[in-house]
């Protein structure tokens, strides 16, 4: 183990917290083999990796249960020392290698309600300037399309085509899709392009990017956010809101509003409808509170 660990220290550079981490991990893990009576790494198979994850798991008496990323990353530790045994040539076999660390608990998506959303729409257009055309225009078309930031900003000119209201995006991967403009969002990028955009494009050295900053340059994933919080600060909405807020939104109320999940994947453009189903799970919580709350025999 100390060599794997001056092996990490010289020769990786690791800092010293993530040594000091690596270094509580396998202590732990040497404590439990011994407890087992084992004392030769050769003699370690993979049913005590895995009874070894499933104790982090479970706790002891000397140690609380560990959360499953926490535990993942002690395999972690466990992973690479007997990945150096192996190609340091003193065991033959990895008992490691095909263990797998625990799944990462789901976690719903975070959705604010459809009248929140008009709040926060309704904050980022503060007078009639351009930098206020643009942050409304942003906003509105995060939650009129589902775009993620990234898509957002990096929107050209020549991906939007206002008369028949759709906009190209551009997902993970380079794979684009099409997807409707709202009527919001139509009107909202309408007068930005109209009224605003010129403002800025005089500035920078030419661009064909839709969203620009003061310089004329593309507007960068930081100023988009910081659009976002100020425009969720005027409307006084508490906790924690991220462009992906909006997109869990959008996702959101079009299930709410009848839509299929299928229809809805394909304008998130994720690759799987199994990832869009996690949002299935927040519309049948909200089925589940209004039962509770409206049927006679719920309570």
């Amino acid at each position: 183990m100390r060599s794997w660990l001056t092996h990490l220290d010289v020769e990786r550079g690791l800092s010293a917290n993530t040594l000091t981490a690596y270094r509580r991990d396998l202590a732990r893990w040497t404590a439990y083999l011994a407890v087992t009576g084992i004392d030769d790494p050769a003699k370690v198979s993979e049913q005590h990796v895995s009874e070894f994850l499933a104790r982090l798991r479970e706790g002891d008496d000397e140690h609380p249960p560990l959360a499953a990323n926490s535990a993942a990353r002690t395999l972690v530790s466990v992973r690479g020392l007997h990945k150096f045994l192996v190609l340091e040539g003193e065991v033959d076999a990895d008992p490691a290698a095909a263990v797998s660390p625990p799944p990462p608990p789901s976690r719903l998506p975070k959705a604010i309600s459809v009248s929140e959303v008009e709040r926060l729409l309704d904050a980022a257009a503060v007078g009639d300037t351009p930098a206020s055309l643009r942050d409304k225009a942003l906003l509105e078309l995060l939650y009129g399309t589902g775009a993620r930031i990234s898509e957002a900003v990096g929107l050209d000119i020549d991906d939007v085509d206002l008369d028949a209201a759709v906009v190209r995006l551009e997902g993970k991967g380079g794979k684009q899709r099409l997807v409707p403009l709202g009527s919001y969002a139509k009107a909202a990028l309408t007068a930005y392009l109209v009224r605003g955009r010129g403002t800025f494009s005089t500035k920078g050295r030419g661009t064909p990017a839709i969203f620009l900053n003061q310089r004329g340059s593309r507007l960068s994933r930081q100023s988009a956010w910081s659009i976002l919080r100020a425009a969720a600060s005027r409307a006084d909405l508490s906790g924690h809101l991220s462009p992906h807020t909006l997109r869990h939104s959008f996702a959101t109320h079009l299930l709410e509003g009848g839509a299929d999940v299928r229809v809805v994947q394909e304008l998130l453009g994720h690759a799987s409808v199994t990832t869009t189903q996690v949002y299935t799970l927040v519309t049948v919580q909200q089925l589940r509170e209004v039962y509770a709350q409206s049927h006679p025999r719920a309570r």
